[in-house]
């Protein structure tokens, strides 16, 4: 007896169109709501659930790929643009701390990616890539250029950027009230400064493409981020990225992501759930033992130590910190900033090296 055919996914037959227009209705209106409750990046992981929702009821919509490539090197700009002189000044001061504690902090969580990936709960290196500390757009963009599923690794990355986030809200209350402390208000279209604004397009085309000839991994988003820091630091070059394009490029990145999500991805990622909360969970306690340390040993100030050792949500911490004028926002910001710069260089080594680990 042959077994029923499987009914056909509700938007197989849908027309584009239709298809394109729930797409960014929904998206706007979950991106929405997730900004007034204050959700960690929401521009990005609103649009991402509406198109995973989708991509899993049989929506045969893509984003276009230039549009994909060019949202990387979006982001690319971005975080060159964030990153400040001062940081470097920070961290000469006190070189081996900062150091020591994000080498640490990487290296336990590339452990419980290895661990994750030795009891066979996610394939390859996806686990590393997920369990990384990074900027989680980054992490996610890089991960895809180098072999790793970048579905789940979005699952892992913005489910710890969402618990790590509220912790990091709890843990402040205990040492300064937050409650009246908001993020500034978005502008969301500025005035054009044309010469920033160009100058960022212009490291946005020239970083992409020499990224592409030189065939440097993940290209588009590396690209533009190492001609944007070149230029941004090196000439003093501002670059200007509104609100409106960033809220498209986030957009075309959760797009991109989500619409790929399939019915058995997601069974996947469902069952994966208890052990990928069970290594956030770990990573955070670690990383707050590491808090620990530096307030006993060291002397730094305990919601300082913990804010900048907390893995992810770097943009929460930074509001969290900058509540408190008892919290040294530089310390945060140059350990998140180094941590992050350690993945971005040694990420794909440590990805092989424990994709190594697993066949042995």
């Amino acid at each position: 007896m042959k077994p029923d055919p499987q009914p056909a996914a509700p938007l197989t037959d849908t027309k584009p169109l239709v298809q394109w227009a729930l797409l960014l209705i929904c998206s706007v209106l979950l991106a929405g709501l997730f900004e007034l409750v204050h959700l960690p990046a929401a521009l990005l992981v609103g649009p991402m659930l509406v198109a995973i929702v989708l991509g899993s009821s049989g929506a045969t919509v893509r984003v276009p790929r230039p549009l994909f490539v060019s949202a990387q090197a979006l982001i690319g700009c971005l975080v060159a643009s964030s990153i400040s002189a001062d940081i470097f000044v920070t961290f000469a001061a006190e070189w081996p701390l900062f150091l020591s504690a994000a080498i640490a902090t990487v290296a336990a969580s590339s452990f419980l990616g290895w661990f994750i990936s030795r009891l066979k709960v996610l394939p390859g290196t996806t686990a590393v890539w997920g369990s990384a500390p990074g900027a989680a757009t980054a992490m996610v963009l890089m991960a895809d250029a180098f072999g790793a599923d970048a579905r789940l690794v979005a699952f892992m990355q913005y489910l710890r950027v969402i618990m790590v986030s509220i912790a990091a809200a709890v843990i402040a209350r205990l040492w300064v009230d937050t409650s009246g402390v908001e993020a500034p208000g978005i502008e969301w279209f500025p005035a054009i400064a044309w010469p920033a604004f160009g100058a960022m397009i212009g490291v946005a085309i020239v970083g992409g493409t020499l990224g592409h000839l030189l065939r440097i991994p993940s290209p588009y988003f590396v690209g533009a981020m190492l001609v944007g820091a070149v230029v941004h630091l090196g000439f003093g070059v501002e670059l200007q990225l509104p609100e409106w394009l960033l809220a498209i490029g986030y957009t075309l990145i959760g797009w991109s992501i989500g619409l790929n999500f399939t019915r058995p991805i997601l069974r996947h990622a469902a069952r994966a759930l208890p052990q990928v909360v069970g290594s956030i969970a770990a990573l955070m306690a670690f990383c707050g033992a590491l808090a620990l340390g530096l307030h006993l040993i060291l002397g730094v100030d305990p919601l300082t130590a913990y804010l900048a050792t907390s893995p992810g949500g770097m943009d929460s911490i930074a509001i969290i910190a900058a509540a408190s004028k008892d919290v040294d926002l530089s310390f945060v910001l140059t350990l998140q900033m180094l941590r992050f710069l350690i993945v971005l260089v040694f990420g794909p080594a440590l990805a092989r090296l424990v994709a190594r680990a697993i066949k042995d």
